[in-house]
């Protein structure tokens, strides 16, 4: 299965991705940790992203594709993989795409994990305050949320007009959210 979890930030993408990959028995492949990994090893392309990183930047499409590339290039995902975090522009679709097949296979689905914005300014002022990360003010969450409108929005129509998005209700319980994703995913046909 290959698949991609879209959301707004606080939409509980990293906590689904987790289940999701479980269940299906692929690895789930967050870009955010892929740039961390590739920092914290002192990769030549980890110097390359921190310097973006550092300066508050998006992490420029040509270095974002290599280090997705090469992870999905690993031998855990020879079987399928979930992205978290990528695509996250048209241009992205399209590497991706090329990548996929590049493997003789497709993008299975993308799902969209839909939540009421102002349960997810909640959300994110509550993980705020147990996380203690004060940078989370509430215009900079907004502001977040703003962005992923702007960016994503784009990209859930390209999936969409594909035949393969998936939205599901991300609203309530963890387990329910689960539940729904997994008797969306149930009817997917797997390349």
């Amino acid at each position: 299965m290959r698949l991609i979890l879209m959301g707004p930030p606080g939409a509980g993408k990293g906590t689904q991705a987790r289940f999701v990959a479980e269940h299906f028995g692929i690895p789930a492949i967050s870009t955010g940790d892929i740039f961390r990994a590739n920092v914290s090893q002192g990769t030549p392309l980890g110097v390359e992203a921190k310097r973006f990183m550092d300066a508050g930047e998006y992490v420029p499409d040509e270095v974002t594709n290599l280090m997705v590339r090469n992870r999905i290039d690993e031998p855990d995902a020879e079987p399928g993989f979930l992205l978290d975090g990528y695509p996250r522009t048209l241009a992205q679709v399209t590497e991706l795409d090329g990548m996929i097949a590049f493997t003789g296979h497709r993008l299975d689905a993308v799902v969209v994990l839909t939540v009421d914005p102002e349960e997810l300014v909640q959300r994110l002022l509550q993980r705020a305050q147990t996380d203690g990360r004060a940078d989370d003010t509430e215009d900079v969450i907004r502001r977040r949320q703003e962005v992923y409108s702007e960016q994503t929005e784009p990209l859930i129509g390209v999936y969409r007009e594909r035949g393969i998005l998936v939205e599901v209700d991300g609203m309530g319980e963890v387990d329910e959210v689960t539940t729904r994703i997994f008797d969306a995913l149930d009817v997917v046909p797997q390349s």
